[in-house]
């Protein structure tokens, strides 16, 4: 279906902020949270506004590691897709750089959050 996924240019840097600052683990653990806490949204993202794709890139296998198949589930779950859809990967993309984006952002809002109180809080937010 796809070897690879790319961040956006501007995600590139985020995402390695982001892996400095919070400490858990490698940029695609980073990424992974990021997609996870997209997905956890309620809204549902657009395809039609997708970045471009110049920034990191993630074989499949770094992305998701043995995981792949969760991930993909997740997607077709949250926009009723069929598992052989050839969107997933663009879904994929699009809820990676949204996430990166919001966590940024609450960290600019919260500077001094260490990276497993973040992961804390939004564990409760789900919870709730």
């Amino acid at each position: 279906m796809f070897n690879s996924i790319r961040t956006s240019k501007e995600n590139k840097e985020r995402i390695t902020d982001l892996t400095n600052k919070l400490h858990l683990g490698a940029e695609n653990v980073i990424a992974r949270i990021a997609l996870g806490y997209s997905l956890s949204r309620d809204s549902n993202l657009e395809l039609t506004d997708i970045k471009d794709s110049k920034g990191k890139e993630y074989s499949k296998r770094v992305l998701f590691g043995e995981y792949g198949s969760i991930y993909i589930a997740m997607i077709c779950q949250k926009y009723r897709l069929h598992n052989i859809n050839k969107e997933i990967p663009r879904y994929l993309k699009l809820h990676i750089d949204d996430g990166i984006e919001k966590i940024d952002s609450e960290l600019r809002d919260n500077p001094n959050i260490q990276g497993i109180d973040l992961l804390l809080n939004f564990i409760e937010s789900g919870i709730k």
